[in-house]
């Protein structure tokens, strides 16, 4: 019989959680005393859209391409996410599933937008204009029209996007009504209940404990959703997550020193006019592009130069080879700053170059990420059904390691990963 997997990707779930997680009835129950890593190392930039890509493809940044949330353009206000699966460049799990002849699902999974190895898909995407509605948004990032009528049309009354906990009981009950309709043999969930809450209001408190009483619900009725279709027995259900977060003292805009340093320009309305260096903000660290490369040796010096002076926020400068070097991260970009630990990174070019909390920006709140792996409450990895072992509990391994492991339980072939099988949590 054909085993299954549901993989539970709790943003933001970190190991000190566990303790209060643990005493709750649905994670007693379905999880506890399963397999399990403590202390999961992230990858670098600690962020949600990298680390997603990273858990599923088992590969690092200077791999798959992904290296922020967001697409870089100097001078917009916003930039575009990542939402799509185009922006993949090596296989991942759900390619791996589907080619082997399994069926697909994934509900808010990072990076999937018309993903397609994905049988049942909706995609953490959200309407991008005032005309346009949460279904319509659905429907163009790879939704099917047979999703949209069994699943999401029960569910989308009163969903409003990125406001939470309701988009994610939304996600979580279009999961269990997959499950029922459909009977995937893979499904993958985002929820981003704790994340947020973290970034409104810190590390730990009673908001928190809020957000993990949700999940160990939203555990319950997907566990419920199994034993419907009496799946539940045969499935490794996975709960995991992909960074930590630090608290926050203020936000620092590097883009403005380069702008008195004639590095940017801009005209009397505001609007960026010309730039050299540009600096892309990861939250809690940072990217810096050249359009010129001329100026290479300059801005180093210049960035060199603000870490030394110990008072904008910089600990680290990282070269792009160093960075590729140390923590795998490969990309387009010239350097890339590490926080002090208490500052995070803005793209803003005119002054205050020091801002306060902005809780409509995950960068920005009074909590953060984006640092480097080994700094802060650290993510986890839990793991129980007929693939893992009982009782084994490792103290530390690294995301890409998720990948390969999940695929040998599933049965699948994931070739060629950066990331190991954690072959001690396996029963076979």
């Amino acid at each position: 019989m054909q085993k299954k997997l549901l993989i539970l990707s709790v943003d933001a779930l970190v190991a000190d959680d566990i303790e209060y997680l643990s005493s709750l009835p649905n994670f007693q129950k379905y999880i506890a005393g399963g397999a399990a890593v403590e202390k999961m190392r992230s990858i670098y930039p600690s962020i949600t859209y990298p680390a997603h890509t990273s858990i599923i493809t088992g590969t690092y940044p200077n791999r798959h391409k992904v290296y922020s949330n967001d697409y870089f353009e100097a001078g917009l206000k916003k930039y575009p996410w990542r939402w799509f699966a185009d922006n993949l460049v090596v296989p991942d799990l759900f390619q791996a599933a589907k080619v082997k002849g399994l069926k697909t699902a994934s509900i808010f999974w990072p990076v999937t937008g018309n993903h397609p190895y994905i049988d049942y898909l909706i995609d953490e995407y959200w309407a991008q204009s005032k005309e346009e509605t949460s279904r319509d948004a659905f429907a163009r990032a790879g939704t099917s029209e047979e999703v949209l009528t069994r699943v999401v049309d029960k569910h989308i009354g009163g969903l409003v996007d990125r406001v939470h906990p309701g988009c994610d009981y939304f996600l979580v009950k279009c999961t269990c009504d997959i499950i029922r309709e459909f009977n995937p043999s893979l499904i993958a969930l985002h929820p981003a209940n704790i994340d947020t809450y973290r970034h409104h209001t810190g590390l730990f408190n009673e908001s928190i404990r809020q957000g993990i009483r949700e999940v160990d619900e939203w555990i319950g009725m997907l566990a419920a959703a199994l034993q419907d279709v009496g799946a539940l027995e045969k499935t490794d259900f996975v709960l995991l997550s992909d960074h930590g977060q630090m608290e926050l003292k203020r936000i620092i805009h590097p883009n403005v020193i380069f702008a008195d340093h004639g590095l940017i320009q801009y005209d009397s309305e505001g609007k960026l006019t010309q730039w050299k260096a540009f600096c892309h903000s990861l939250g809690m660290s940072a990217a810096v592009y050249l359009k010129d490369p001329d100026v290479y040796d300059e801005v180093y010096q210049l960035l060199c130069h603000m870490r030394d002076e110990q008072i904008y926020g910089i600990s680290e400068v990282f070269t792009e080879e160093e960075a590729n070097e140390k923590e795998h991260l490969g990309g387009d970009f010239a350097f890339v700053l590490e926080t002090d630990g208490y500052t995070s990174f803005g793209d803003n070019y005119i002054r205050p170059i020091v801002t306060n909390y902005e809780l409509s920006d995950y960068r920005f709140g009074r909590a953060s990420h984006g640092y480097l792996p080994d700094k802060g409450p650290q993510p986890v990895f839990y793991a129980k059904g007929p693939s893992f072992k009982e009782g084994v509990v490792l103290d530390r391994r690294s995301i890409v390691d998720i990948a390969p492991t999940l695929a040998r339980a599933l049965g699948v072939n994931l070739p060629d990963t950066d990331g190991t099988v954690m072959e001690e949590l396996l029963a076979e």
